[in-house]
């Protein structure tokens, strides 16, 4: 019997040879849209710069802040003093108890002529003249207290308070300053930390707001790229450029005025893109393994990374591959 079925393998009549293994999971190469992405600089600036003044006049007795520190709404910075408000306090202090002491005369008075009018000892005009006396002292009174009020209210406006919460950038005074009303004792940046691009005026028409940019994450001390929103445009072409502010999470805020490359999109065009782990590098030539019903290693021109929120890195193929290509792992 082998005999015979070594015959038969011989004349080709043997058993069917066995099936070739399936294609491996390949990649499709096809061209895609990318936005053709331009360097500019930009700045890191706070959405509001908010200066904390100075209500009244005086000398600062206390300066509690210095440049970099951070500030919630409401708190006392400064403290400013002056001795004249002191000394008005005190006169305001003696004219309200004379004022009060007149008050009480006037108030015995009309009781005494309430009294005599009843048993018709005095005429109405005596006991009118008592009762205007009594309602001027009250008045006095009043207005003497309200005027006290004030400078003591003067007084306690001598705490300088945070307009806002954020991060101490200037504070261009000492303790010992003598300041006018009005005066600034720091200047504020609120939290709210953006990205101030300058565009040049000939992408101005490419620029939208919610548009999407990208900055190196090492320029602002985190790995990888971060993206980021247009939030706003500004009318107005300043020296050649488009203003514009982005937001980007993560954005430092301890350099106000730090620059930083960001790229933004000057249009689309077509590009042949691959995953990165596609492409193997060997002595200085880059490889992609392409499948054409066997693996085939072909040399490749990379152009620049694409990266795209939410998706992973790809890099762009400038030659060596042809859209319906199909690619797999090295």
């Amino acid at each position: 019997m082998i005999l015979f079925a070594g015959i038969l393998s011989f004349f080709g009549f043997g058993a069917p040879s066995p099936p070739p293994p399936p294609p491996p999971k390949t990649y499709l190469v096809q061209p895609v849209m990318v936005a053709d992405e331009k360097a500019v600089f930009a700045t890191v600036q706070s959405a509001n710069v908010v200066p904390a003044r100075a209500r009244i006049g005086g000398t600062i007795i206390e300066l509690k802040v210095r440049q970099g520190d951070s500030v919630v709404q409401g708190q006392v910075i400064a403290t400013i003093s002056d001795k004249k408000l002191g000394f008005q306090a005190s006169s305001y202090g003696a004219q309200v108890a004379a004022a009060q002491a007149q008050l009480a005369q006037a108030k015995v008075d009309l009781d005494r002529s309430q009294r005599l009018m009843a048993s018709n000892a005095i005429s109405k005009t005596a006991l009118d003249q008592a009762r205007t006396a009594y309602q001027v002292a009250q008045s006095n009174v009043n207005s003497l207290s309200a005027q006290r009020s004030v400078v003591q209210q003067q007084s306690n406006e001598g705490e300088v308070l945070a307009p806002q919460s954020g991060r101490v950038i200037t504070v261009p005074v000492t303790a010992g300053s003598v300041l006018l009303a009005g005066d600034t004792i720091a200047t504020v940046a609120q939290g709210d930390f953006v990205l101030r691009l300058q565009i040049p005026e000939r992408h101005a028409r490419d620029i939208k707001v919610g548009q999407a940019i990208r900055l190196d994450g090492a320029d602002i001390g985190l790995n990888g790229p971060r993206f980021g929103t247009i939030r706003l445009v500004y009318p107005e072409i300043d020296n050649g450029h488009v203003v514009a502010d982005a937001t980007v999470q993560e954005l430092g805020d301890y350099f106000v005025g730090e620059r930083v490359r960001v790229w933004v999109s000057a249009g689309n065009r077509k590009a042949i893109v691959v995953p990165a782990n596609l492409i193997t590098t060997q002595s200085g030539i880059d490889y992609a393994r392409i499948w054409v019903g066997q693996s085939l290693e072909v040399p490749v021109q990379r152009g620049q990374m694409v990266h795209r929120p939410g998706k992973p890195d790809t890099i762009e193929i400038l030659s060596g591959l042809n859209a319906g290509d199909r690619l797999i792992k090295p």
